[in-house]
């Protein structure tokens, strides 16, 4: 969130900020209302002054004997009165709706972000691991279909228990799925990550205080009632990212220059309707209702946040080291740049199962699996999250930062992807064994039932 001050005193900011990320808000009709509920309560100081000073002259005008003048001074009394109740309650009124509409403003992005309209125009900043990639089949099997032969993914009995986007990983993909979560977090607990296991429903004032609401209100699943009606602060929904929870842990609070920075790590599983449209790039556990992913969310005083950004791109892409899957690291340009980021970064790993027009020459294609974001004093300015730097000193909005480390559905599908084998195994990463009681390959599982699901027989 933007403060009102900054709105009011760098509109033409704002404004650019507005076009560059695609952002449609009536900004003059802000400076007007700002400005209207700055001429009330300058009003409404004059007004309290003057009833003040009037009301401190009727008991010495009563004392001197000058009734006439007592009375007119009681008069005037109460037309002040009345007319400061009349500008409270216009002032009030302005207040809220300056707060709604600035809750609708995006954040500014950080000078260095490269300017582009879209996606297009992200600039990749390096590979990893990718001209070093070792020789795979012949015909590399895409993960859906890899997983269905190998018993392990099952999509048709996720979509009849619970809708189409959901899916069952059975044997051994549900060891691997567990493995993954369990080696993340060992990983990030060497980088000084404090574990927070955070609830799964979250109120509204939560997903409004990290910048969800009331822009995507469409994208989350909503405990009751419908995504289009009225919501209240204790509203309940299921959380699309554990930086919802994990940055409002320290709503409301004022911390201390010594306890930052904070570093915290959670795992949980994510829910967003928003689902993609259908076909072969979202085909399988590429984009899905319903994932897990192991969140970093960090508090910094704001002089660090900028070096605690790129800190956070290497602890998150260690992870993709560790596994030895090639990635990339890509930069968002202004058009691509999301409502609450200053700067953001994505970590795409390599998936050569399926070629796409924008993968590389070496075919198969990237997948996002990490965003790692600096949301300045955005995020802090909604949710009142402050620190001082001495117990006497004024307190000040810190920065929060947040990268996923990382998406696990997608480093799933690399696996299946990079390490197969040309018999249809897949090679476990070494990494991993130790989690998966040293099994080093995944065979598959025979398949349960007598019949293929769907047959009318």
């Amino acid at each position: 969130m933007l403060s009102r001050q900054f709105v009011r005193e760098n509109p033409e900011t704002v404004r650019e900020a507005l076009e560059k990320k695609g952002v449609d808000v009536d900004l003059d009709h802000i400076l007007e209302v700002d400005e209207e509920w700055r001429e009330l309560k300058a009003e409404g100081d004059d007004l309290r002054h003057e009833r003040n000073e009037v009301s401190a002259k009727i008991g010495d005008l009563k004392q001197a004997g000058e009734e006439e003048e007592a009375q007119e001074a009681i008069e005037r009394s109460q037309e002040l009165k009345e007319r400061l109740q009349e500008v409270e309650s216009r002032a009030d009124e302005l207040e809220s709706e300056l707060e709604a509409a600035l809750l609708r403003l995006p954040q500014i992005p950080d000078d260095s972000v490269p300017v582009g309209t879209d996606e297009s125009e992200n600039v990749e900043r390096r590979r990893e691991l990718y001209e070093d990639r070792h020789e795979l089949p012949d015909d590399v099997v895409p993960h859906y279909d890899l997983g269905e032969e190998l018993e392990i993914l099952d999509f048709q009995r996720g979509a009849k228990v619970s809708g189409e986007g959901f899916y069952f990983l059975k044997g051994d993909g549900a060891r691997l799925e567990h493995a993954l979560i369990q080696f993340m977090l060992d990983v990030h607990r060497e980088q000084g990550y404090q574990d927070v296991f955070p609830p799964i429903p979250v109120n509204s004032q939560s997903m409004e205080g990290t910048g969800q609401f009331p822009k995507f209100t469409e994208d989350a699943y909503r405990v009751e009632g419908r995504n289009d009606e009225e919501y209240e602060d204790d509203d309940l929904w299921l959380l699309p990212t554990a930086e919802v929870p994990v940055t409002n842990l320290h709503r409301d609070e004022i911390l201390l220059d010594e306890d930052l920075p904070l570093k915290y790590q959670a795992y949980s599983p994510n829910f967003r309707q928003e689902a993609g449209e259908h076909g072969t790039e979202t085909r399988g556990i590429v984009r899905v209702h319903q994932f897990n992913k192991v969140e970093l969310v960090n508090f910094v005083p704001p002089e660090e946040s900028y070096d605690r950004f790129e800190e956070l791109v290497g602890e998150a892409e260690s992870v993709l080291d560790r596994l030895g899957l090639p990635y990339r690291i890509l930069e968002m340009c202004t058009g691509d740049l999301g409502f609450t980021q200053a700067k953001k970064y994505d970590i795409e790993v390599w998936a050569p199962g399926d070629d796409m027009p924008e993968g590389p020459d070496a075919g198969g294609r990237w997948l996002e699996v990490s965003s790692v974001s600096n949301f300045e004093a955005f995020q802090a300015r909604r949710a009142g999250i402050q620190y001082r730097e001495e117990h006497h000193e004024a307190a000040e909005h810190l920065h929060t930062l947040n990268g996923s480390g990382v998406a696990v559905p997608r480093v799933m599908v690399a696996i299946l992807e990079y390490y197969q084998n040309e018999d249809g195994t897949v090679t476990v990463p070494e990494p991993l064994r130790p989690y998966m009681g040293g099994q080093a390959v995944i065979e598959g599982h025979e398949s349960v039932g007598e019949a293929a699901l769907g047959s009318d027989d």
